[in-house]
């Protein structure tokens, strides 16, 4: 399946689901950048202990209207699961992504419900909200993986996850064991880390100018958040050039695979385009609407580089030192 394209109705659906579980995360980022975690006081699912809030403020509305669009999210996930195991056979890769989908948005439900329950939001600067903000993130990361994964395969009938003898995973992603694709993707989960710190430092402890912003990073005083901001742009910057070491490979390898060659390209693009974003979002402070583009694009790299390694992209070298196809 080319996931450029139309497709099927199913695959339409599964592309459906990814896309609106992508605006949830971004309206979930508005959330944390205004301070609206708390809209709804400690109560999860009520609102204020009232199923519809009543005479809701600004930041209840935010929260209130967050928790509905991830409600419409699991449900168009459930909709994909139950459609995927419906009319796609038994050991079909898009199954087991389907499956795995529904079981990350449960997951991704209950970090949500730990955060207001343990009342990790708001004005909320502990460490331990570090630590769930990060669980939070890796399994967002994973969410959409697994979304995108089942887009990607649904209309697929040349993989099955029994045919590869390396299992699930050599069925999935070709280039699996290939050093270069485990790196990208620890290098982008930690990027992403870094990245949801350094935000909620911004959100917690905003500086009145670039001067100010930086005397805090290195100030033995400031917060540990404030503190770790600084690692942001160091491991976006390794983390990136490895990505576009992937993307070069990417597309020297695959000369008579338009599609591989094409996804190369636009991990390149993405990865030079959040370098320029990222460094806009210091210079101006990160204002809340380049905090969200920052992390659509964010999101964006990490489905493309997902996509890359599961059509094959990265091809190992020959003894003879050409490249395979």
């Amino acid at each position: 399946m080319n996931p450029s394209e139309a497709g099927t109705p199913l695959s339409r659906l599964a592309g459906v689901a990814l896309g609106f579980n992508i605006l949830v995360i971004l309206w979930g980022a508005v959330v944390r950048a205004t301070g609206s975690g708390a809209g709804c006081g400690a109560h999860w699912p009520t609102c204020n202990g009232s199923v519809v809030p009543l005479a809701p403020s600004v930041a209840t509305l935010i929260e209130y209207s967050h928790r509905a669009t991830s409600g419409i999210a699991l449900l168009l996930v459930a909709l994909v699961v139950s459609q995927v195991f419906r009319r796609r056979r038994s050991g079909h890769l898009a199954r087991f992504w389907a499956g795995a989908s529904m079981a990350l948005i449960l997951t991704e439900a209950a970090l949500g419900a730990g955060l207001v329950l343990f009342q990790k939001v708001a004005d909320d600067a502990s460490t331990a909200r570090g630590f769930w903000i990060s669980g939070h993130l890796i399994n967002t990361f994973l969410l959409l993986a697994a979304l995108t994964l089942t887009w990607r395969f649904v209309d697929d009938s040349d993989r099955d996850s029994r045919a590869a003898a390396g299992g699930l995973l050599a069925a999935s992603f070709p280039c699996a064991r290939h050093a270069a694709a485990g790196l990208a993707v620890v290098a982008l989960m930690a990027t992403g880390v870094s990245g949801a710190i350094a935000a909620l430092g911004d959100t917690l402890f905003k500086a009145q100018t670039l001067g100010e912003a930086i005397a805090q990073d290195f100030s033995s005083t400031s917060h540990i958040f404030v503190r770790l901001r600084i690692l942001h742009p160091l491991i976006a910057l390794a983390g990136g050039g490895l990505l576009l070491m992937l993307a070069y490979r990417t597309i020297t390898t695959n000369p008579d695979r338009p599609k591989g060659r094409r996804l190369g390209l636009n991990l390149a693009g993405l990865v030079v385009a959040q370098w320029f974003l990222g460094l806009t979002n210091l210079v101006l402070l990160a204002p809340t609407p380049l905090q969200i583009g920052h992390l659509l694009v964010a999101d964006l790299i990490w489905i493309t580089l997902i996509l890359v390694l599961a059509e094959g992209g990265v091809q190992p070298a020959r003894s003879d030192g050409s490249t395979g196809s």
